[in-house]
């Protein structure tokens, strides 16, 4: 595999909304530069990018892949990142590794969510970015609707490089504005120049477009630009003028192709060449892109499997790799070797020797993790950490054979070394293992993962809530526990007064007198009576917020002791049903971010669930974050309906508040379907 320097080193994301043609334009560029003998599809399973058996089975992306491709002389490293809003944790690692983003949108399908969300991240990471027009083959394709709803929705910088003419509805050649030619193409990708066809007024004003854009990058530029009143640019200057200007972000060029018929692709091809910066040019990191420097690089995605262990993907951002170094992994401290290093083509390795700054590349047998630094020993230092989307939809899984039920954790967490947007709590309470994800989708395809790779079969389950008991008036009840036996019997008796606590746990005092109940005694009590606790006399689940204070009793000079007043606890706790004990249930605080016009569904269905709304702010780009709080029981399919009221473009975070009565009328049905002692004790 032949090594590239940074000059010669294009890093770009392919991005956008599910089914947009992500896939098939990272195919396209692979067999037109010529790394391909054949050209793959993501319909029959055959395209390089979507190798694993469920991506190929739903024919979507469901992972990052990794590629290249090899033009003049640069190396395109690719990252084909998932459309589908359950997998978009891919194209946060995706973007964190890449100077530029390519944005894809289907011709007749125009600007979609995740176009605009695709768009927005890039922004937010200040990556050069540009969108590609896909599938202008197919039929109701209209490449010049599209243009219109990219200028609409992301304003003047939007400026076209390659655009079609169509006059009869179908595409008859691709014109170049840069060189101001047409060609045609055939069915291997190859162009033939025609004539430029006469549609002089629509090319002029692009043309036109174009020359403006390129003069506001540059003051001379600007200077030539209203000395010649619009007249063109040379060649060097608009190659020029358009690269610093999309390194600048005041220009978002836009290119048209079809990834199917390979029509557009090499000019494609030239803009990444030409027009994208390199990493060096870049320099998000903060750090030189120094070859000679001591190495630093980051891990932004890992593959983990049973069989072929780990595989991570690495952007070396200062100086040089070679396949014998040891590292030093920044996040743990310790030294790493790893096995192999190789440039991927999805999961076709070609093994490599060295690496420089810029370049990306895989190690195999690695034990860093997403987002560890990767260092030279002489000169340690941490590179930014990838900021993942948190888990909002949850379910407890449990094994379909038991003998596996050992095997979930350990399973469960070799897929989050994959995934970080998911998470997993062993709740030790309810005795489940709760597994969170982005969506209803993206938990199934991680229990799916776990039988392929991990081979450990589960059942999903809804997670049990974790109410609470508490009591609601003060009462004052005794407890005697006397036994005989034959020998030394067993005597203990109690007076206590339970009354509503304001901590979450209980309240022990005590106010005898007299010598009724001898002091050693007295934590025996205290002990029964936090035993008794873990379990509600309504439901069964732990009872806070209890204040107990030990009044009175009796003992015997032989028969009293530590067990027998700890039994004559127990049994004044069972008289608990005389102070009104009620249900607490769980109330989560959320943190949702929708746009303007959904703020009123929101808070529709908020109110419609028992919440509360506290609060709304704005949070820029039409979007608005709304406070609120919610029972959890009311939670369990909230990401769902955020996702299809607001069509993708929501999102929301919680985290546990505080416990909060629960409404009478509902009390019936959770003291009915409460876990039973021995399946809450596991």
């Amino acid at each position: 595999m032949k090594t590239y320097k940074c000059r010669n080193i294009r890093n770009i994301a392919l991005a956008g909304h599910g089914g947009s043609g992500k896939t098939s334009l990272a195919e396209a560029l692979m067999f037109v530069s010529g790394g391909l003998d054949r050209m793959g599809k993501v319909s029959d399973g055959s395209s390089v990018c979507d190798y694993d058996p469920d991506e190929i089975k739903r024919k979507i992306s469901l992972n990052t892949s990794l590629a290249y491709a090899e033009w003049k002389d640069v190396k395109i490293n690719m990252i084909d990142t998932p459309g589908q809003f359950d997998f978009i944790g891919g194209m946060y690692e995706g973007i964190r590794a890449a100077e530029s983003v390519i944005i894809t949108l289907p011709a007749k399908d125009g600007v979609e969510v995740g176009t605009i969300k695709a768009y927005r991240e890039a922004q937010k990471n200040k990556k050069a970015t540009m969108f590609v027009v896909t599938r202008m083959e197919e039929e109701n394709s209209n490449f010049y609707k599209c243009l219109e709803e990219l200028k609409t929705n992301f304003g003047p910088s939007i400026c076209p490089i390659v655009v079609p003419f169509d006059k009869y509805g179908t595409v008859e050649s691709y014109i170049n504005l840069l060189e101001m030619k047409a060609y045609t193409y055939d069915k291997d990708g190859k162009p033939t120049e025609v004539e430029m066809p006469a549609s002089e007024n629509r090319l002029k004003g692009l043309r036109a477009a174009m020359a403006e854009a390129i003069a506001e990058t540059d003051e001379e530029l600007m200077m030539k630009f209203f000395e010649n009143e619009g007249e063109d640019f040379t060649e060097a200057e608009i190659i020029k003028g358009l690269h610093d200007g999309i390194d600048q972000g005041i220009i978002t060029p836009v290119v048209c192709c079809s990834g199917d018929t390979l029509a557009g692709v090499d000019m494609l091809l030239n803009t990444i060449v030409y027009m994208l910066p390199s990493p060096d040019e870049r320099n998000a990191e903060g750090v030189e892109y120094d070859e000679t420097a001591p190495l630093a690089a980051i891990v932004f995605k890992t593959i983990a499997d049973q069989f072929i262990g780990k595989m991570s993907f690495v952007k070396i951002v200062r100086g040089t790799l070679s396949n014998k170094d040891e590292v030093v992994n920044a996040t743990t401290g310790e030294t790493e070797k790893f096995g192999k290093m190789v440039a991927l083509k999805g999961k076709k390795q070609e093994e490599m020797i060295e690496a420089y700054a810029g370049d990306i590349i895989a190690l195999t047998k690695l034990n860093a993790n997403t987002g560890d630094t990767l260092c030279a020993a002489s000169d340690v230092i941490s590179l930014d950490k990838i900021t993942f989307p948190e888990a909002c939809y949850f379910k407890a899984v449990k094994a379909k054979d038991k003998g596996d039920e050992g095997k979930i954790s350990a399973a469960i967490r070799r897929l989050l070394e994959e995934d970080h947007t998911l998470c997993y709590i062993h709740n030790h309470e309810t005795h489940q293992r709760i597994i969170g994800g982005l969506g209803e989708q993206h938990i199934e395809v991680a229990v799916q993962k776990l039988k392929s790779k991990f081979g450990v079969d589960v059942i999903l389950e809804d997670p049990i809530i974790a109410y609470r008991e508490t009591i609601r008036k003060s009462v004052t009840v005794e407890g005697k526990h006397k036994k005989q036996s034959g020998g030394h019997g067993q005597y203990g008796h109690v007076k206590i007064e339970f009354a509503p606590g304001t901590e979450d746990g209980l309240v022990f005092a005590e106010q005898v007198f007299g010598g009724s109940v001898p002091k050693n005694f007295f934590p025996a009590v205290e002990k029964g009576l936090q035993e008794s606790i873990e379990h509600g006399v309504l439901a069964g689940y732990p009872v806070v917020r209890l204040k107990a204070t030990l009044l009175d009793g009796s003992y015997h000079p032989v028969d009293s002791s530590e067990q027998a007043f700890k039994m004559a606890a127990h049994l004044a706790y069972k008289n608990l049903t005389q102070a009104s004990p009620c249900l607490l249930e769980p109330i989560k605080l959320l943190t949702i971010t929708v746009p303007d016009d959904n703020t009123g569904d929101i808070m529709g269905i908020v109110n419609k669930r028992r919440g509360a709304i506290l609060g709304m702010e704005p949070a820029g780009d039409g979007l608005t974050t709304i406070s609120a709080e919610l029972p959890e029981a009311e939670t369990g399919d909230f990401a769902t309906y955020i996702r299809q009221v607001t069509r993708g473009m929501g999102w929301f975070t919680m985290e546990f508040a505080r416990y909060e009565q629960l409404p009478s009328n509902l009390e019936a049905e959770v003291i009915a379907n409460a876990p039973k002692y021995s399946e809450y004790e596991g």
